[in-house]
């Protein structure tokens, strides 16, 4: 970066959308061209240098020298452009000055093209290589998330550790050790062929649908990276048109994120749904929201981040908590329970029955989930039933699920939301 601010040979003059722009103006203009352009202009030089290091390096001298020159020079119409240009020359720059990177330049075509040029038609392809090259199953899914939220979002390593409550060091560690992976197993930079697709395509929307929820469900500092989540999923939404599941997962998470502003009180005690306040839900994600997957539905390949999002919009769009569709929603976690098998979806169906039959239906395949040992230790096993027994009138009961609930409850939101429960009864 020492280097940056001297220019990058060959960017040649921007075209501005006006000259000597405040510095507010420029900041705001390199804060959104960073947002929406880091993905692209890492994956461009990846795809020329197959060089990870070499290529977030001369990205970030890019947009160093874009803080120096367009206050100058102007803003230009299109800053990806200028952008990828500037970290193109720049890696240029830098392999002209290594004796390795010779041949490597001899093997580099399309260098030098235009910034207000249109980009070639197989840009966003790069991009999307990134995506599939990050999230690969050979990687740990650990470094899967890592990698996505450094290479694609831009976040920094102090940032990615802050939001995963890891030291730094350990979280550069796993960034190295995930390149290092990539480069030494040969993983391949592309999109995989189409008889693979499925499970790989599976592996990005599970890091994505992580990046949401680690976003979505702890506190303010980290609440970015449910935005950076659903950025991406409008990104990976775009470049796979044809599959539905994006779409799926799209819509979930912003059927969740309509009511983020309702999970919790004032003073920070959980909320739970059937009492949230739904005059208060954002109407516009929701309406989007429903939207996505009915395009996403369509298509007529249910999967279950659909199953999912259906379940939310059931939700989402009742007009109170008594009108809920209940039945819909228990016949929807049976068909995701098939799809994808999990006790905790059993455990979200045995609510829902109990909704729709009676809380003694429920209760029983709770109590038999309980007897599985399948959700020993998770804290919403006990919290369900101690919900299921208060409804159903067994106080001594639910007070003891209770308890059991609130010695396993991770966050402290939950610990004060069920610490209301017991003194209520």
């Amino acid at each position: 970066m020492s280097e940056a601010n001297r220019g990058v040979r060959g960017v040649g003059p921007p075209q501005e959308t006006g000259m000597n722009p405040s510095g507010e103006q420029v900041r705001n203009a390199v804060d959104a061209a960073y947002r929406d352009e880091w993905g692209q202009v890492v994956a461009t030089l990846i795809g020329m240098t197959g060089d990870w290091d070499l290529a977030e390096d001369c990205a970030q001298d890019a947009f160093a020298v874009a803080l120096a020159s367009w206050p100058r020079d102007g803003v230009p119409r299109r800053p990806g452009a200028w952008l990828t240009t500037a970290a193109r020359n720049r890696a240029i720059d830098r392999l002209r000055r290594d004796a390795a990177g010779a041949a490597k330049l001899r093997q580099l075509a399309v260098l030098a093209r235009d910034p207000d040029e249109p980009p070639a038609e197989d840009i966003p392809d790069e991009r999307l290589r990134l995506i599939f090259t990050c999230c690969h199953p050979a990687l740990p899914f650990p470094a899967r998330v890592a990698l996505t939220l450094r290479t694609l979002a831009g976040l920094s390593t102090a940032e990615i550790a802050r939001a995963f409550l890891t030291a730094e060091p350990t979280m550069a560690q796993r960034l190295v050790r995930a390149k290092r992976k990539i480069q030494n197993a040969g993983i391949p930079y592309r999109v995989p062929p189409a008889h693979l697709l499925p499970q790989r395509l599976a592996a990005v929307l599970a890091v994505l649908y992580l990046i949401f929820n680690e976003g979505y469900d702890e506190d303010d500092e980290r609440r970015a990276l449910a935005a950076e989540a659903i950025r991406l999923t409008r990104v990976l939404v775009r470049l796979m048109p044809d599959e539905p599941e994006p779409r799926g997962l799209l819509a979930l998470a912003l059927l969740h994120e309509a009511r983020r502003a309702t999970r919790k009180d004032d003073d920070g005690v959980l909320v739970t749904l059937e009492n949230q306040d739904r005059s208060r839900w954002d109407r516009e994600l929701i309406a989007e929201g429903v939207a996505t997957l009915d395009n996403a539905l369509a298509m007529r390949r249910a999967g279950p981040y659909q199953l999912q999002a259906a379940i939310a919009a059931c939700h989402a769009t009742a007009p109170d908590a008594a009108s809920t569709d209940w039945p819909q929603i228990a016949t929807l976690y049976g068909e995701l329970g098939r799809v994808a098998p999990s006790p905790v979806v059993d455990l979200n169906r045995a609510v829902a029955i109990a909704m729709a039959d009676g809380v003694p239906a429920g209760l029983k395949l709770v109590d038999e989930l309980t007897a599985s040992g399948r959700l020993d230790g998770y804290h919403l096993l006990p919290a369900t039933r101690a919900d299921l027994l208060r409804r159903d009138g067994r106080t001594a009961e639910a007070r003891a699920a209770y308890e059991e609930a609130l010695k396993l409850a991770p966050t402290e939101a939950e610990r004060r939301y069920l610490a209301g429960r017991l003194r209520e009864l």
